[in-house]
């Protein structure tokens, strides 16, 4: 565990995922707290967290805690849900002087849409099989049709930055064609690698179908947990940002940059 340095308001925030995905709840926060400066730590190393078991997640996700206190960052999130589902609560008891926000599937704003037809959640496997999701479903299926969609292997296949492949596109075709001619209500991303194909998603099921993810709602937890904890930083400059990755591979970080549009 690591030694905590003393944080200040002008310490960075600090973020990791499983590799590229927690990149889109990245680009929220910095829209969100453009005077902040952050930390990014990808773990592509380790990817894809979402086939792993409970007990390697939690490992992983310590390890990168620890990697983002020692450059002395202020908050901690967690921009990976497979990682929140596994991790979060041990991270907290672990950590109770730092703010940790997690993310979870946007399941609420899906559901408060009230659109008529069933609600699409695509994740990995992990990510739905765990209690903490299971709640989730269960506070909102009484008046929603929620169809949990595991999709192994797409948050592989974006980490591997071919984004527009055909190969992208055909495992969306072969997840969805069963649902195109029934009633779609929303898609929500439970894996924070989708939001980097929404365009692929919508040219498959049509413009119209909302596609939700959690980055807003996990951009607006941090700058409340922010406030709460009278950590915002008070200067007037913009942020930097910082990427790093367990990878240690230039490509990887021109991709992630890229991929941030900074």
């Amino acid at each position: 565990m690591s030694n905590l340095t003393n944080p200040t308001k002008d310490s960075p925030i600090g973020f990791f995922d499983s590799g590229i995905g927690g990149l889109s709840v990245l680009k929220e926060a910095i829209k969100l707290l453009p005077r902040e400066s952050f930390i990014y730590f990808g773990d592509s190393k380790n990817a894809p967290y979402g086939i792993k078991t409970v007990e390697e997640i939690k490992k992983l996700s310590y390890a990168a805690v620890d990697f983002l206190l020692n450059k002395g960052a202020k908050a901690i999130v967690i921009a990976c849900n497979t990682a929140t589902s596994a991790a979060a609560s041990d991270l907290r008891s672990s950590y109770p002087q730092i703010p940790i926000i997690g993310i979870e599937p946007a399941l609420k704003p899906a559901a408060q849409l009230h659109r008529r037809g069933k609600i699409l959640i695509m994740a990995t496997p992990v990510t739905l099989v765990e209690k903490k999701f299971k709640n989730l479903m269960k506070s909102f299926e009484k008046n929603s049709e929620i169809i949990p969609m595991p999709c192994a292997g797409l948050a592989e296949l974006i980490e591997s930055g071919n984004i527009e492949s055909q190969e992208v596109k055909e495992f969306l075709k072969d997840k969805l064609e069963s649902h195109i001619d029934s009633n779609i209500s929303s898609i929500v991303l439970g894996c924070t690698h989708y939001p980097f194909i929404k365009k692929h998603l919508s040219s498959i099921v049509g413009e119209d179908i909302p596609i939700i993810d959690g980055s807003l709602g996990t951009a607006k937890q941090l700058r409340r947990q922010l406030i709460q904890n009278n950590i915002m930083n008070q200067g007037i400059d913009a942020g930097k940002v910082e990427i790093f990755n367990s990878l240690e591979d230039p490509k990887i970080i021109d991709l992630s940059y890229r991929l941030l549009k900074l």
